[in-house]
């Protein structure tokens, strides 16, 4: 079996830096147990599996697995999947040349708009295929030991570490300063033995900053049980972060962008562009999105 791949940089517009994803093009005959032994070889934080939709007016079923399990919904693999196939013009034999596409996945339906500058494809947009839901609080303590931080390194202001999902739950935490950021490192037996206790995919840390001209705010994902050390950029958390941002706030109704920054202490600087829409009180709409670059292409012979 011959099967086409791609790998992409996502979240930024050089070569190198940013979230890399592998895509596989033509994946409709593989096995789960196989999309996940792919993923384990790629070892990149997720590798996507493009099969054909289930419903026609889809453009494609996607999967997507870390090197360890499958993800119902992650952020960088859809918006790297779309410029992928919006750069190819095809996908099982139908045009893949609007500005919108709609993906299958195990959260849902994701919508996802493609990016371009002028004719050229140069990124995508993805509106979340779940809405915000905010669970229980998590203990200071314990993300404060997972990551490698003093607790009075978290800022409780705004609100406890929590656990928010748009599709895929994370610990959420703010923290006070940089360099409380700068200066976290997991550890990996707390996150195997503790935080897989927790209905969540992982922990992101993040914090707010002012004295930057284009960047909001900064963060950083950790998550070693999943033989991912650090996530360069976690689309599916900020998505869900940009939520709770918004549902914080006291307004009623607005629609609150901010541009995060991401995978910088690891060398491959990423950013990404939230949103979301509140409305009446509530969070209706969340949208994370970002720019993308080509790196790799190739083919795995599977024997």
């Amino acid at each position: 079996m011959h099967l086409q791949f791609q790998t992409v940089d996502v979240f930024t517009s050089k070569q190198f830096v940013g979230n890399p994803l592998a895509v596989v093009l033509n994946a409709e005959a593989l096995s789960t147990g196989q999309m996940q032994a792919i993923a384990a070889e790629f070892n990149l934080a997720e590798t996507t599996f493009v099969r054909p939709p289930k419903d026609p007016a889809h453009i494609a079923e996607v999967r997507i697995f870390t090197p360890r399990s499958e993800m119902p919904f992650a952020g960088h693999p859809n918006v790297g999947t779309a410029f992928a196939l919006a750069r190819a013009g095809v996908c099982y034999g139908r045009p893949v040349d609007g500005g919108r596409v709609i993906f299958e996945e195990k959260a849902g339906l994701v919508p996802i708009e493609i990016l371009k500058d002028g004719t050229t494809v140069v990124g995508a947009r993805l509106a979340s295929p779940q809405p915000l839901s905010v669970g229980a609080e998590v203990a200071g303590e314990l993300v404060a030991s997972a990551c490698g931080i003093s607790p009075a390194d978290i800022e409780i202001a705004n609100h406890c570490p929590c656990i928010a999902s748009c599709g895929a739950p994370f610990i959420l935490a703010e923290l006070k300063s940089r360099a409380a950021l700068a200066a976290a490192s997991p550890n990996g037996d707390v996150f195997r033995l503790e935080v897989t206790k927790h209905p969540a995919v992982s922990i992101m840390l993040y914090t707010q900053v002012d004295d930057e001209v284009d960047i909001d705010i900064r963060a950083r994902m950790f998550a070693p049980h999943l033989n991912i050390p650090e996530d360069p950029a976690t689309g599916s958390a900020n998505v869900a972060l940009i939520g709770l941002l918004a549902k914080l706030r006291p307004e009623a109704n607005l629609s609150l962008s901010k541009t995060i920054t991401q995978g910088v202490e690891m060398g491959r600087t990423s950013i990404l562009q939230a949103t979301a829409v509140k409305q009446n009180g509530v969070v209706t709409a969340t949208f994370i999105g970002g720019r993308c670059v080509p790196v790799m292409s190739g083919t795995i012979n599977l024997t």
